[in-house]
């Protein structure tokens, strides 16, 4: 099935389901307004606010609160752009398998989307709110499917009884958002130590690991999996990685990075990955920082190239500021400062001359970059930009 006819179909899809697409938060919030009441805009925000607090208990809740009829579309208009980023990816790819399992499937969106487009599939939903559980099959009654069914369920504690081809999961595995992921070996470098016991605690206190267990021991012989975590930065997306390819799961397709949007803000999402049973794939794991947006280094051409007599010389906030900075000539320090942060990031800063100007680096082991270059003249402005790093970390 073409992609874009199953892009018109997940439109058609959404708007039963009551979703509509906004790319002006102002429009969005006006929508917001003239739907809900102002108690239930009070409950949403109050409900969004304790689920940032990250625990189990607080997203269930914020979940059951936000599968109630009147919520529902607007909430998840929100994440319009998301499904028609994801969903048509995954029922590209769903043909060659019979059983298909959806982790985390809340309300049942793109659940009920997949078994509408398959209906000789079987597919079965999970997730750990009851109300959203319940919220899916009432759709998928109304929707007269029958190759559909929900189940509640809390995958941190165990798995459905079932086998299945193929397992979804797509913002389901690695919610703990706050978790900066594994740090690099030091701020000059983007490889990780291959450690079994620091991967040990990323996975458990991410709940990743066992997740990924019980998921494993569901897949039949040739089964597939699905994933598509929020896991873009490198710090997050290595230990991903290191725990798929742990339990022999390996790479059928290049993984793909999405861009899309949440109403105005940009979100970039991903890999996502299409995976298979077995480590005889020939597509290898990569651990290197993605191609990046940051500006191309011609030191001799610099001055040349200045937009302005109030520009820098040269800025990058990407990983390859690094290499910009290796390619610095006659680097002289002026001052520098390495040390370890809260959070157990090392951060290092320096403030030094070049042939190329006057600079400053900064770089940490959660794989952030910064260079900036000045005329020797303006040194001042990156004496104070250096305090300010210092003392207020990237």
């Amino acid at each position: 099935m073409a992609n874009d006819s199953l892009k018109q179909l997940l439109q058609s899809h959404l708007a039963w389901w009551g979703l509509r697409q906004f790319t002006s938060d102002d429009a969005y919030f006006s929508w917001q307004r003239e739907t809900l009441s102002p108690d239930e805009i009070i409950a949403l925000l109050r409900a969004v606010e304790e689920k940032r607090h990250g625990s189990p208990a607080s997203e269930t809740s914020f979940y059951d609160a936000t599968a109630q009829p009147r919520i529902l579309p607007v909430l998840y208009s929100q994440r319009y752009d998301y499904y028609m980023a994801v969903g048509p990816r995954v029922a590209d790819r769903v043909d060659g398998a019979r059983s298909i399992l959806d982790v985390g499937c809340g309300v049942g969106i793109l659940t009920t989307f997949y078994a509408r487009q398959y209906p000789d599939k079987t597919v079965v939903g999970i997730d750990r709110s009851p109300a959203s559980i319940a919220r899916a099959q009432e759709q998928a009654t109304a929707l007269n499917l029958r190759n559909v069914q929900f189940e509640c369920l809390d995958l941190d504690h165990r798995a459905p009884a079932l086998s299945v081809d193929l397992i979804l999961a797509t913002h389901a595995l690695l919610q703990a958002e706050q978790d900066p992921g594994i740090p690099s070996r030091s701020w000059k470098t983007f490889e990780r130590a291959v450690d079994g016991q620091q991967q040990g605690e990323f996975e458990r206190r991410t709940g990743i690991g066992a997740k990924l267990d019980h998921l494993r021991a569901l897949l039949s012989a040739r089964g597939r999996m699905i994933v598509c975590e929020k896991t873009r930065q490198l710090a997050r997306r290595i230990p991903l990685q290191r725990a798929l390819a742990a339990r022999d799961l390996g790479l059928i397709e290049q993984p793909e990075l999405l861009r899309y949007r949440l109403v105005e803000e940009i979100a970039d999402d991903g890999p996502f990955f299409v995976l298979g049973v077995g480590t005889a794939h020939e597509r290898q794991w990569n651990e290197l920082p993605e191609p990046d947006e940051g500006s191309p280094f011609e030191g001799a051409k610099l001055k040349a190239t200045s937009t302005g007599p109030d520009a820098p010389l040269y800025e990058n906030h990407w990983p390859s500021a690094q290499g910009a900075w290796e390619q610095l000539r006659d680097r002289q320090l002026i001052k520098e400062n390495t040390y370890q942060e809260p959070d157990g990031r090392q951060l290092h800063v320096e403030l030094g001359q070049a042939q190329e100007g006057v600079y400053l680096y900064c770089a940490n082991t959660f794989d952030q970059r910064q260079l900036v270059i000045v005329e020797p003249a303006r040194r001042g402005m990156l004496e104070v930009y250096y305090q300010e790093i210092v003392n207020s970390p990237l």
